[in-house]
C-alpha cells in the first residue's frame, strides 16, 4: 500500500511544477478529459491557487465519441469549479478539411486529436499545455521530461529535451514553440488511485465496474458498443460487468472484465493485473512506436 508521506511527497512536487508553469508562461492551459489524472490534476490545482482562480483555463479536446458519463461529469466538475472550460472539437477539424475521416473496420478519430490541439494552441497562444500523462504509462512517455519543449509545427523530438537538474525547468521558448507540462510525471497509476482515495476525489462512473454491451474483438480486445464501433464477422457481442482502467475516444478505449465497485477493490485489481494500463488502449497496438510516432505529431 502506498503511504500517505508518499503521496505527499508526489503532491508537493506536483504542486511546484504547477506554481511554476504559472510563473514561467504566460497562456497556459490544462488539458482535463475527465479522465482520472486530469482530475487529479484539478485536484493538485486548488492546493496550488485557491483561494484565487485558476491562472489557465480548462481544455478538452473532444473527438465527438467520447463516453457520454465522461462529458457529463467533465461539465459537472468544471462548473462546480466556477472555471472556464474550452471545449474543442475534431469534427469541426474535420469539416473545415483540416483532417479526414479515417475509414475501416478499426477506424478511430483518436489521433486527429493532435492536429485540433495544435490548432487551439495557435488560435489562442497558449504557450504551455499541462497534462496528466505519466512516465509508467507507456515507453514513448518515459523519455519525456517534466516540462518537454514542442517545436514551431508542434512536433516532440526526445533528443532536443532539456535536463532537468535540481528540479530546475527550463521554459524558454523560441517564437512559434510551445510547452508541455507533465506534473504527474513521476506518479503511477497506483499513486493515483491511493491519492483518490486519500483526498476522496470524484471519479466517473466508467472507472468501476458496470454493466454494459461489449465487442470481444478478433484480437482479443474489450470495446464497449457503439455506434461507432461495430462487431465484425469473428467478433463476439457480450453483456459483461466491466470497467474502464484508462479513459478515451470510445473506440481506442479497452474495457477490462471488473467486479471492483469501489477504489479499494480497484486498487486490488491493478496489483493483481498482469496487464498495463496502456495495454488496454487499441490505438497503442498499431505498431510498436504507435505512441512515439502520435506524439512527434502533436499527441500528448
Amino acid at each position: 500500500m502506498t503511504s500517505p508521506h508518499h503521496l505527499k511527497l508526489l503532491e508537493a512536487e506536483a504542486v511546484s511544477v504547477l506554481r511554476e508553469t504559472a510563473a514561467q508562461f504566460r497562456r497556459p492551459a490544462l488539458l482535463f478529459s475527465g479522465g482520472k489524472d486530469s482530475t487529479c490534476l484539478i485536484r493538485l490545482s486548488e492546493k496550488a491557487f485557491r483561494p484565487a482562480r485558476f491562472p489557465f483555463p480548462l481544455l478538452h479536446i473532444d473527438t465527438g465519441h467520447n463516453f457520454p458519463e465522461t462529458l457529463d461529469f467533465r461539465d459537472r466538475l468544471a462548473a462546480d469549479l466556477g472555471e472556464r472550460l474550452i471545449v474543442r472539437r475534431v469534427q469541426d477539424t474535420i469539416d473545415q478539411g483540416r483532417a479526414a475521416e479515417p475509414k475501416g473496420p478499426d477506424a478511430s478519430r483518436n489521433a486527429l486529436q493532435s492536429v485540433t490541439l495544435l490548432d487551439v494552441v495557435s488560435e489562442l497562444q497558449f504557450d504551455a499545455v499541462i497534462g496528466g500523462a505519466r512516465r509508467d504509462e507507456e515507453k514513448a512517455r518515459a523519455k519525456e521530461r517534466i516540462f518537454s519543449s514542442r517545436d514551431e509545427f508542434g512536433q516532440w523530438e526526445p533528443r532536443s529535451q532539456r535536463p532537468e537538474l535540481w528540479n530546475l525547468y527550463n521554459g524558454r521558448l523560441r517564437r512559434g514553440e510551445h510547452m508541455r507540462v507533465f506534473p504527474l510525471s513521476n506518479w503511477t497509476e497506483l499513486d493515483v488511485w491511493n491519492y483518490v482515495r486519500m483526498e476522496k476525489i470524484p471519479l466517473p462512473s466508467l472507472y468501476f465496474s458496470h454493466k454494459r454491451r461489449c465487442i470481444r474483438k478478433r484480437t482479443g480486445m474489450l470495446l464497449a458498443h457503439c455506434p461507432q464501433v461495430q462487431a465484425g464477422p469473428q467478433d463476439a457481442v457480450l453483456d459483461l460487468s466491466v470497467r474502464c482502467r484508462t479513459v478515451g475516444d470510445m473506440t481506442c478505449t479497452g474495457l477490462v472484465e471488473s467486479k471492483a465497485l469501489n477504489i479499494d477493490a480497484v486498487i486490488r485489481e491493478i496489483l493483481s493485473s498482469r496487464t498495463t494500463e496502456r495495454g488496454t488502449r487499441m490505438d497503442d497496438k498499431f505498431s510498436d512506436t504507435a505512441m512515439e510516432d502520435r506524439k512527434r505529431q502533436g499527441y500528448f
